[in-house]
């Protein structure tokens, strides 16, 4: 059965373009054109992805992504923004909301399903290739069953967070640089997406609290994970 995606957005052209090759990418597609359609579907439906126009009438799509985030039924759903905006700070509020990545417009429908599919590939935990658990210090990881523990309790964390995290550690006391970041943990070549990397080490900081300082910024260069965390 295919996976279906559900597609948010209000210009038609635009909707059908994604919608058609979507479907030549053997994806099912639900295509609305509001942000209240998308809360109600996403409630109803088993999606794999949510592609997610930034602008839209009613609710725009900065706040879909908020409520989708803090829903049950929907948080767990990667979302995959597109935006017209040239504004940085719309993106990086949007991946800080929980956003999986984005595409400015005009984008590439090439681009779009081939980020689309890497997205997916993180969600199901297709690239994790050490299965090996992790333990250092209070951080347990285990990479089959895509769980992490500090001083045993879980801590939540999106496909993508965990892929970084996983990462970092996995290659513990060497330097990753941002574009070396992209390739592994996102799935694709760098060009110009640094700020996404910068935002999900944020994110991702915030939600590991007490080992967050165990993540390094290297400046100028990119992340490490201290080798001597214990």
């Amino acid at each position: 059965m295919s996976e279906k995606i559900l597609i948010v957005e209000d210009e038609p052209d635009i909707l059908d373009l994604i919608s058609y090759n979507l479907k030549q990418a053997g994806f099912s597609v639900v295509p609305v054109e509001t942000g209240e359609e998308a809360i109600e579907v996403a409630e109803r439906e088993q999606l794999a992805l949510i592609v997610l126009d930034l602008m839209l009438p009613g609710i725009d799509g900065l706040e879909v992504c908020r409520l989708l985030k803090q829903r049950v039924e929907s948080k767990s759903i990667p979302v995959l923004m597109l935006t017209a905006r040239t504004e940085e700070v719309d993106r990086i509020v949007g991946l800080e909301l929980g956003a999986d990545d984005y595409l400015v417009k005009p984008f590439s429908p090439r681009e779009l399903v081939l980020r689309i599919r890497a997205i997916l590939r993180r969600a199901h935990g297709d690239e994790v290739k050490e299965d090996a658990q992790i333990e250092i210090g209070t951080l347990f990881i285990d990479p089959v069953g895509h769980r992490v523990e500090i001083g045993g309790d879980f801590v939540e964390l999106t496909a993508t967070e965990f892929r970084l995290l996983l990462t970092l550690v996995q290659r513990r006391g060497r330097v990753q640089s941002r574009e070396e970041l992209l390739n592994v943990v996102w799935g694709y070549e760098y060009s110009g997406y640094s700020r996404t990397v910068d935002t999900h080490v944020r994110r991702l900081r915030e939600k590991i609290g007490e080992v967050a300082d165990w993540v390094e910024t290297v400046r100028g260069v990119g992340y490490r994970f201290r080798r001597e965390a214990n």
